[in-house]
């Protein structure tokens, strides 16, 4: 059974930082695509960062809103993938939510994952 666990969530003042950490099980995932989404209260979940895998090596794609101040990245023989969140800004309060694919891209799209975990809260006051 595969399990996808984040922690590091929590209350930050604007302009902090947090790091997510999602820990996998059941599966191996460091040829597969991780995304991370986020989810504020009455609005859709989105897209926040993905890693993909191919043979060349990982490669990283960010949404604009985060760009240049969230860094995603993978330990894989702890089979974690992290979201390093800097410059916090108080609309980047929401679940965060990692994800897993079962292939080596998935892409910005949260139907293109096919593992999720159950979230981990990020409150940012200003």
């Amino acid at each position: 059974q595969v399990q996808l666990v984040e922690s590091g969530g929590g209350l930050v003042q604007a302009g902090g930082s947090l790091r997510l950490s999602c820990a996998a099980s059941g599966r191996a995932f460091s040829s597969s695509a991780m995304g991370w989404f986020r989810q504020a209260p009455g609005k859709e979940r989105e897209f926040v960062a993905t890693i993909s895998w191919s043979w060349s090596g990982d490669s990283t794609y960010y949404a604009d809103s985060v760009k240049g101040r969230f860094t995603v990245s993978r330990d894989n023989a702890k089979n974690t993938v992290y979201l390093q969140m800097n410059s916090l800004k108080p609309e980047g309060t929401a679940v965060y939510y990692c994800a897993g694919g079962r292939f080596g891209y998935a892409g910005t799209r949260y139907q293109q994952y096919d593992y999720w975990g159950q979230g981990t809260q990020v409150t940012v006051s200003s």
